[in-house]
């Protein structure tokens, strides 16, 4: 029996690391792993398991996202350093916690976000882009410390790869790449009638869904573009509160085909009630929003700087090689505003590939990761027998 013990911020399902770690939990129980989680959040259905304990540090009562993760990293690693010789494999996401890993998970690689163009603290000159560098500066440091302190780093893209090995000076021989998956049950094909959602009818509908609060998703680059595709309406899915994007809409003269329905739960519904999906976003590690587009059978528009847009094939959408490129993001628009043969074929394809990717695969080849590893180790540390001496030579036989 394997032990295993996994610190994360969250182990639930409505978040998308959460997710992957629920995925991977149930898949090491299947296995007969017994499981620690050292978590904020764990789901409920998970805690009635007998094979999984739930270590919680409540960290809620502090101020800001920075001071909580702080204190968690603290008391995470206090608490290990006390109860490592329990485990046999310890896995992580990035600098949660400041204790030594055997396996640690990428979702976010702050070195690189660091250096964008668009980083909060470049665009926000005042006292909340302060916020966001000391935030990026202070965990771009401790995960530099985490990742090359811990055995194997596990990329979610092929993006992250790169950026764990030029950022954070990894070696490639200790990556692996395990993107974030989809499920292939709730996110499904359909022709849901738009109206039926407060949408236009007889009109063709572009999707975007994200945090528009801020520029890192590039709605901007999007509404710019539309400007250059008269006949193709827009539907925006995040919270408008404080967002500036309303406001861009009504300057660029399009806010009746721009239509803002702040933040859904909704998402799976709508995908079946629009025509295709846009999301040149400037930087993703492997975003999830993607993915669960394509389960729904929609042909995709995304960009190099988004993490999983290596998944989306020349059959199934477009990818950017610049987010920016409003010339080339209306051309793509474009095209498939116009070509209705075009979408179809695109969101059958769109569907295989998320077929290929779900979450279920993914928690198989992690939990296959953890194994690997727990053998190797378990080999390792084991005598060898061929070159120990002979039993009798042991106890004074002749």
């Amino acid at each position: 029996m394997i032990k295993l013990c996994i610190i994360t911020p969250y182990v639930i399902k409505g978040d998308g690391q959460g997710r992957a770690n629920y995925e991977i939990v149930w898949e090491a129980v299947r296995r007969g792993y017994e499981v620690t989680l050292v978590a904020r959040k764990v789901a409920e259905d998970l805690q009635a398991s007998p094979q999984i304990r739930w270590i919680n540090f409540p960290v809620e009562q502090y101020p800001t996202a920075l001071i909580k993760e702080m204190v968690f990293s603290l008391r995470s690693a206090n608490w290990l350093r006390k109860h490592r010789q329990e485990f046999d494999l310890v896995q992580v996401y990035g600098a949660v916690t400041s204790a030594p890993s055997d396996i640690n998970t990428s979702q976010f690689v702050h070195t690189a976000w660091r250096r964008s163009p668009v980083h909060t603290a470049k665009i926000h000159r005042n006292l909340y882009g302060l916020y966001h560098w000391l935030y990026s500066a202070l965990n771009a440091g401790w995960e530099k410390t985490a990742f090359q302190g811990t055995k194997i780093a596990v990329a979610v893209s092929e993006k992250i790869k790169q950026e764990l090995v030029n950022d954070l000076g990894l070696s490639p021989n200790n990556i692996r790449v395990i993107h974030n998956g989809v499920d292939i049950d709730e996110f499904v094909p359909g022709n849901l009638d738009p109206q039926d959602l407060g949408l236009p009818t007889d009109k063709c509908l572009a999707l975007f869904a994200g945090d528009i609060r801020t520029n890192r998703k590039n709605l901007d680059t999007v509404l710019r573009a539309l400007v250059k595709v008269p006949d193709l309406h827009l539907v925006v899915v995040g919270n408008t509160e404080g967002s500036p994007y309303p406001q861009m809409a009504a300057k660029l003269n399009i806010a009746d085909r721009v239509h803002f329905t702040g933040f859904r739960r909704d998402i799976a519904k709508i995908m079946q009630a629009v025509d295709f999906f846009v999301f040149p976003s400037r930087y993703e590690a492997c975003t999830l929003v993607l993915l669960e587009a394509m389960a729904s059978g929609l042909p995709v528009i995304s960009a190099t700087s988004a993490g999983g847009a290596e998944l989306v094939t020349p059959e199934s959408g477009f990818v950017l090689e610049n987010s920016d490129d409003v010339e080339g993001l209306a051309q793509a628009l474009s095209q498939l505003a116009s070509d209705r043969i075009l979408r179809e074929n695109m969101g059958k394809a769109a569907r295989q590939v998320a077929e290929q990717n779900t979450w279920v695969s993914k928690a198989q080849a992690y939990v296959d990761l953890f194994e690997e590893f727990v053998n190797n180790a378990r080999h390792r540390h084991s005598p060898d027998l061929s070159s120990s001496p002979r039993p009798e030579t042991l106890f004074g036989g002749a």
